[in-house]
């Protein structure tokens, strides 16, 4: 009875760190997260491509700005949460790493939800070449592919997410969701 209760102890515990380090990783590998981007000034009040300024307490001109790439990078993010696309991509422009699989998703999602479908996916593409295990690409070029009645192809990236270890992220759970919540694998 103990040799029993001593291999599900240890399944439990492996499965706790094993679901511990693979939601770690998933973070990493995209930046994954189940909460929006926090509204700042730079959604509510900055125009034309421009971001909040902390230090200066002003919109500033995003390549002007002198600004860190993760800084920019947040604020495109924010903008393109709140339906700026192009002020998204004019952050983006202004980031020192274009090449960066974050930056490229970021490109891919925003030109895909202005409409430029084909240019989205074009990024999505550029950023899993930079990082095949960006899962956050693979998610958001998934939702694309249904957005294409290409469901296959979408099911094809989500067990690419889930063998990369991402099952257990926003990326997969928004994937599925897309495809009916319904493990088609």
């Amino acid at each position: 009875m103990t040799m029993i209760h001593s291999k599900t102890a240890m399944i439990a515990l492996f499965s706790a760190a094993s679901f511990f380090s693979l939601g770690q990783a998933a973070f990493a590998a995209g930046e994954d997260t189940t909460a929006p981007p926090e509204k700042t000034k730079t959604s509510t009040e900055c125009k034309d491509g421009k971001i909040w300024d902390k230090t200066k307490k002003e919109c500033v001109n995003a390549k002007k700005s002198g600004l860190d790439d993760d800084i920019l990078f947040k604020a495109a993010r924010e903008l393109a949460y709140a339906g700026q696309y192009e002020n998204s991509l004019k952050v983006l422009d202004a980031v020192k790493d274009q090449n960066s699989a974050r930056i490229l998703n970021y490109r891919g999602y925003s030109n895909r939800k202005a409409g430029r479908m084909e240019v989205g996916m074009s990024f999505y593409k550029r950023a899993l070449q930079a990082d095949e295990n960006y899962i956050l690409a693979r998610s958001y070029m998934g939702q694309a592919l249904i957005e294409q009645g290409k469901v296959e192809e979408a099911k094809a990236q989500l067990i690419e997410i889930r063998d990369r270890g991402g099952e257990n992220s926003w990326a997969y759970r928004a994937l599925l969701e897309s495809l009916g919540g319904v493990r088609h694998y």
